[in-house]
């Protein structure tokens, strides 16, 4: 039976915290039919209000399968991603570092971008190789590829988002040329042994990738029809009569049928399902259209998102393997505004909850996630955990499951939840770092939140109205003030300058864990978006 805790006995400064020891590589062992399997799902701009039981009041959206989850397991409410986008979520959520020590320090992995992790960074898949497990990812990549088109052809690849493209035969034969060869430095080089998914839904190609190669040679432009609108972002190849309402049951099929075949052999296995959904486009397949009565696409979609969440459980439970299986699902980021934040909020359902912004933001609407676990006999059912948690801290929490050491150069931001998962309340990290799009930081200290800059920092955000005061910066008490309404920063300079101390520590250490100082990928600029505050009018 693997080992459930050892950080009862570690405390630093009233929190307990996961160790990290200085190891070269992660200790390698045999799998044990003990080992539980690992289901991660990540659904894709779901905000924290559009999950029922984390938005009872304001929440107009059915989801039962996900509520059902959480009444079998724990429910975390100060949950964290990274960013208020997606690239640098995933980067963290798999790799337990916080994604602006890489090198993206704002927005997200470009269309035809290189790959976002290093080859030799140990992510949670690749630790669970290492421990004998089978681990597939199935859904959205979006962190890159080494595509290794030449310069002289992408524009056959990227004609532009306001072009109306026609496929020559110039296209085609590129298309067919480059399609028909592997694409480098996907999942299967990050320590997964199998892929299947779109890698970006609303990008070309349009096509799915299994593996390294796609499924199929694109040939062909979408329609002009399914460009814009919230459906694609960009036009580019695509196979003939790519349909984009069946790429999300496709990969509940897909992944429903991975956990029937792993569940007939004795190698425990790790899924990761990063969902294309609720994110655009906002393909919403026939059975589900009009189901949300919320006259709105992506209330549609976010119940057949749910939907999918219920054919996975379901799958674990007919194969047999349900109790011996821990899954968590979370979401990247929040809510996507542009999809009809104010039509739904109109109609009495509000996708961020009692938080403020959506994606995007460095305020909590942004990043502050709802997340789920459930591992019978391991987790108690129907239970709720209030203290500071991030995505960052799967991977350690991971390695404690496997009683697993991580070396000093992996899982540099990653404290492990599992005194959490048993039933403590004692917290396991001291701070959390989360930014918005644009590279806004935003720091944790306990009730206390400063964001580094005097506006929400996200791409979507209402920026008119942020600075009324005229501070260089945002400082709140989230126990009294959830919303984020009063600017606390003029009243407690002491404070602040402290948070500004700690931020410096943690960016200039390379890491927010125990152990030997690492470095950052790039210089880290964090507080480039602070401005002197202005003088008052006589």
């Amino acid at each position: 039976m693997p080992r459930l805790s050892r950080l009862a006995s570690l405390v630093f400064s009233g929190c307990l915290l996961a160790p990290l020891l200085t190891l070269a590589v992660a200790e390698e062992r045999p799998a044990s039919s003990s080992q539980p399997n690992i289901v991660v799902i990540l659904a894709d701009d779901l905000g924290y209000g559009d999950v029922q039981c984390y938005n009872p009041e304001r929440g107009k959206i059915p989801t039962p399968h996900i509520d059902r989850l959480a009444s079998e397991g724990m429910r975390f409410t100060d949950m964290h991603s990274s960013s208020g986008v997606c690239s640098p979520s995933r980067y963290t959520l798999l790799t337990g570092r916080y994604h602006w020590r890489s090198r993206l320090q704002s927005g997200i992995v470009g269309y035809l971008e290189r790959p976002l992790i290093a080859p030799d960074r140990l992510t949670m898949a690749g630790l669970l190789q290492q421990h004998g497990y089978h681990t597939a990812c199935i859904g959205k990549w979006h962190l890159g590829w080494d595509w290794n088109i030449p310069n002289d052809q992408r524009r056959l690849f990227a004609p532009g988002r306001n072009a109306r493209p026609q496929a020559t035969d110039e296209h085609r034969k590129v298309w067919e040329a480059y399609f028909a060869e592997p694409i480098g430095g996907g999942p299967t080089t990050r320590g997964f042994d199998t892929y299947f998914g779109t890698d970006v839904p609303n990008w070309p190609p349009y096509c799915f990738i299994e593996n390294t190669r796609t499924v199929g040679i694109p040939s062909t432009f979408l329609p002009q029809r399914l460009v814009g609108n919230n459906l694609a972002s960009i036009n580019g190849p695509a196979l003939e009569n790519w349909n984009l309402e069946k790429v999300l049951p496709t990969l509940a099929e897909r992944a429903a049928g991975y956990i029937a075949g792993r569940a007939k052999t004795r190698q425990p296995f790790f899924l990761y399902l990063p969902l294309t959904s609720p994110h655009t486009p906002l393909a919403v397949s026939q059975p589900w259209r009009g189901k949300s009565g919320l006259d709105s696409a992506v209330a549609d979609l976010i119940m057949e998102t749910d939907d999918v969440v219920g054919r996975v459980l379901a799958a674990l439970h007919t194969s047999g393997v349900a109790q011996n299986t821990l899954v968590i699902f979370t979401s990247d980021n929040g809510f996507a505004p542009y999809t009809g934040a104010k039509e739904l909020q109109a109609r009495g359902h509000y996708p961020s909850g009692p938080l403020r912004g959506y994606k995007g933001d460095a305020w909590e609407g942004g990043h502050r996630m709802p997340l789920i676990a459930r591992w019978p006999n391991h987790i108690a059912a129907n239970t709720v955990c209030n203290q500071l948690a991030h995505h960052a801290d799967l991977l350690a929490t991971v390695a404690d499951v496997l009683d697993a050491e991580l070396p000093a150069t992996a899982g540099e931001d990653s404290f492990s939840l599992l005194p959490l998962l048993q039933g403590s309340n004692q917290p396991v990290r001291e701070h959390a770092i989360s930014h918005g799009s644009q590279g806004l930081a935003a720091l944790r200290v306990g009730k206390w939140k400063l964001i580094v800059g005097p506006e929400g920092g996200g791409a979507w955000s209402n920026q008119s109205a942020t600075r009324p005061d005229g501070q260089p910066a945002q400082l709140y008490n989230l126990a009294d003030d959830l919303g984020e309404t009063k600017n606390l920063y003029a009243q407690h300079p002491e404070l602040v300058e402290q948070m500004l101390a700690l931020m410096d520590k943690l960016v200039s250490n390379g890491r927010s864990t125990p152990g030997a100082p690492q470095e950052n990928d790039v210089a880290v600029n964090w507080r480039r978006f602070m401005k002197p505050a202005k003088a008052k009018q006589p």
